[in-house]
């Protein structure tokens, strides 16, 4: 699988590939939920491969570990999913 930081820059320096209208959808351990944020919200500082920032709809700003990025989609397609231990257990059942 692709690195997070990897697709990232990719997005950032690929002018073909970035084309492309981005959404993130990141695990929130406090909903238990996937939050989906638009590549466009996002702010990744440079040379920082840990974290990304967004404002949410409140006004607050959040500070997102790069860890808990789950998927990616272009266009409204999914092209990016970390695999968890419930995937796993799921393919199992």
């Amino acid at each position: 699988m692709t690195p997070i930081q990897d697709l990232l820059s990719q997005i950032r320096w690929d002018e073909s590939f970035g084309k492309g209208n981005f959404v993130i959808g990141y695990y929130d351990r406090k909903t238990g939920e996937i939050i989906q944020v638009p590549l466009q919200q996002m702010q990744l500082t440079p040379h920082d491969h840990f974290f990304f920032h967004f404002t949410d709809q409140e006004g607050r700003t959040r500070e997102v570990p790069l860890h808990r990025i789950r998927e990616v989609y272009r266009n409204g397609e999914l092209i990016w999913h970390r695999r968890t231990i419930n995937d796993e257990e799921d393919n199992r059942s």
